[in-house]
């Protein structure tokens, strides 16, 4: 099946298993608008694809994910309408991320910051290099944590593990993020792509439809217990405050 989408996003087939990279690396693969929607549009192509059985998500270059572009945070603060396509936008990226019919596994490379680590807790099976780092820094420039780690987080924590990084925005090593349930497993960063495609082609070669079901079950108590969370986010994330985007990078740094 042919993935029509751009260049933001890379889709390699990998016999059943679908590996997806986001692709903006002299960026840090840092989410702006196109970026938002094509990730979006990509859940759509992943859902119609009969032969996809397991999805590896993963990021080019040293990062993962480093959460919202900072290009983007002062424009937003002014511009409401596209502040408010970006939420509509974010919005259904988490829905389509917690409603995909198959087990999405990340391959975590390096850093996970904000909407990046929001992302790499949305999957089901999160494989983090070692020597890396989760972190939702939103606080630490004047914003809610609004891309859903507060949403998220508590279901994999508990509320107040969730609280003690999400009220700092302080960075958690892999082996703490392993140990406090927001990753599966910490391996070297050389085998952190690899070891996360084995795992998704174990996950294909189950019969699909049990794998398939038994994670539509989970998510249901997972999708009820977000929902409330990312109202509150979006709201919060309304009342954008002016914010020293140079703090965010430093958090990179």
């Amino acid at each position: 099946m042919v993935y029509e989408l751009t260049d933001v996003l890379k889709v390699e087939a990998d016999g059943p298993v679908r590996i997806v990279t986001l692709n903006r690396p002299e960026h840090l693969n840092a989410f702006d608008e196109e970026l938002h929607v094509q990730f979006a549009q990509l859940w759509t192509f992943v859902e119609a694809d009969d032969e996809a059985r397991a999805v590896v998500l993963t990021g080019a270059g040293r990062a993962f994910c480093a959460g919202g572009s900072i290009d983007d945070f002062d424009r937003f603060r002014v511009d409401f309408a596209a502040r408010r396509r970006i939420l509509r936008s974010a919005r259904r990226l988490v829905d389509e991320m917690l409603n995909v019919h198959v087990p999405v596994v990340a391959a975590v490379n390096g850093p996970a910051v904000g909407l990046g680590c929001t992302l790499s807790t949305l999957c089901d099976i999160v494989y983090v290099a070692d020597d890396t780092y989760l972190a939702d820094p939103h606080v630490t420039v004047a914003l809610v944590a609004g891309d859903g780690g507060a949403a998220t987080w508590p279901a994999h924590t508990g509320l107040l593990r969730a609280k003690r990084y999400l009220l700092t925005g302080d960075r958690i090593p892999a082996a703490e993020a392993v140990a406090i349930g927001l990753a599966t497993e910490a391996v070297p960063a050389d085998r952190v792509l690899a070891d996360a495609t084995a795992f998704a082609h174990r996950l294909a070669d189950l019969p699909a439809q049990a794998v398939q079901d038994t994670k539509a079950g989970s998510q249901q108590r997972a999708g009820s217990r977000a929902r409330p969370g990312r109202e509150y986010a979006a709201w919060g994330v309304v009342r954008l405050p002016a914010c020293d985007s140079r703090r965010w990078v430093e958090q990179l740094a």
